[in-house]
């Protein structure tokens, strides 16, 4: 097992290979790009505009990224900036990479409810079905992977869930003794939806995600990530790595919140970049998220989730969190699933793919840039202990400071 310091090298040195292929989006210039950042002079988080490397603390134009999206004229407000910047986006990176106390860049989401769909693409329904078939044995998992390819023969990519054609696959496998509750959710009219995480608990570039030591079978899930206002409306979108334990939703869906939410099991990041005039929904329905997985050990895997083969549209997918059954205040976050999911070995021939502490996981995407983190055994990892409270503790003190500075 690595230790901490040869762990943070790995992670120096993926940084340097980001900043080749730009933390930021290829077309930065053109970008509208919003986050968060530590700041230790006042204690708190910061919402900030990020303009290539200049990053601006404006706090005074909005205390949350919450309450930014509330806001009709965002694009706007941003737009007219004109501060001078308060940091520089390196030394943020740099900082957060070393994880000093120090200025560092945080998940760009505050009190907005971090949503998840799952089983949103037909075609990686087949490795959920796997999963429960083998209950969450990757010992098993080939072997069941092998009996399922030879009953699907259907081009999956191309069946529409709710759809006549859907219905009949599903009827199919269930006379063939496949029987699953992810062909209901892959397949139905109905996507799944549940909570990711906490408000406040996901983290965000540099940090590092975890992983239980109770799983001994898990993957990173890279995907699309919508930021959605209070009226369920997309204001713009981010990356994210919604940290998976197939071994524990494998051995039974009711797991879910197990397998799902625990500390530092969801990143976000690196910003959220607001849809604007250019830059649209459409735009994204066709991005290609790469993720790279380069561990200790001097493993590798590469992957792709190409949204566009997404068996469900964004706006159906937020319609099914937000509406007169559901509403959200001050916004959510909604992963949106992913195509990706391994069966690369690792460890064992048979054994599938496996995290271990001290891997780096890099995702990244055109128009949002990249977002990277260090795998570590979540009981390791700083505890939580931010939450609404705290930021409610602090967004008063910044209150009474401007007060009495005032007076």
């Amino acid at each position: 097992m690595a230790d901490h310091a040869s762990c943070r090298r790995r992670l120096a040195g993926a940084v340097i290979r980001v900043a080749d292929r730009r933390v930021l989006p290829l077309d930065a210039e053109r970008a509208l790009l919003v986050g968060r950042v530590w700041d230790p002079k006042s204690g708190g988080p910061r919402p900030v505009l990020v303009r290539g490397e200049a990053v601006h603390d404006i706090f005074d134009l909005s205390s949350t990224i919450s309450a930014l999206l509330e806001r009709d004229d965002a694009v706007d407000a941003l737009r007219a900036v004109s501060s001078p910047p308060r940091w520089q986006l390196p030394d943020l990176v740099a900082a957060s990479v070393e994880r000093r106390y120090e200025a560092h860049l945080l998940a760009p989401v505050d009190l907005q409810v971090i949503k998840a769909c799952g089983v949103t693409f037909v075609d990686s329904m087949i490795e959920r079905v796997i999963e429960e078939r083998c209950g969450g044995d990757p010992v098993r998992a080939a072997e069941v992977r092998a009996m399922l390819a030879a009953q699907v023969t259907e081009d999956l990519g191309a069946v529409v869930p709710g759809s006549k054609d859907a219905a009949r696959l599903r009827e199919a496998l269930l006379a063939k003794g496949w029987w699953s509750q992810y062909l209901e959710v892959g397949l139905g009219p109905d996507p799944e939806v549940f909570t990711k995480a906490p408000v406040l608990a996901s983290v965000g570039w540099g940090a590092r995600i975890g992983i239980p030591r109770f799983s001994g079978w898990n993957n990173p899930e890279p995907e699309l990530v919508l930021v959605a206002d209070s009226l369920g409306r997309a204001r713009g979108c981010t990356l994210g790595n919604d940290v998976n334990l197939r071994d524990v939703e494998g051995r039974s869906a009711l797991l879910l919140g197990m397998a799902k939410d625990n500390n530092a099991q969801s990143a976000l990041g690196p910003f959220i970049r607001l849809f604007d005039g250019e830059f649209t929904l459409d735009t994204v329905r066709s991005e290609t998220i790469e993720l790279e997985v380069v561990g200790v050990d001097g493993y590798r895997m590469d992957g792709v989730n190409s949204v566009s083969r997404l068996s469900r549209s964004f706006e159906e997918l937020l319609a099914a969190v937000h509406g007169e059954h559901h509403q959200y205040p001050d916004g959510f976050a909604l992963y949106t699933g992913t195509l990706f999911a391994p069966t690369q070995d690792r460890d064992a021939a048979g054994a599938g793919f496996t995290h271990h502490t001290g891997d780096i996981v890099t995702i990244s995407s055109p128009h949002l840039g990249t977002l990277v983190n260090e795998v570590a055994p979540t009981e390791t990892i700083e505890p939580w202990d931010f939450g609404v409270s705290a930021l409610c503790a602090y967004l008063l003190g910044q209150q009474r400071h401007a007060r009495d500075t005032e007076l």
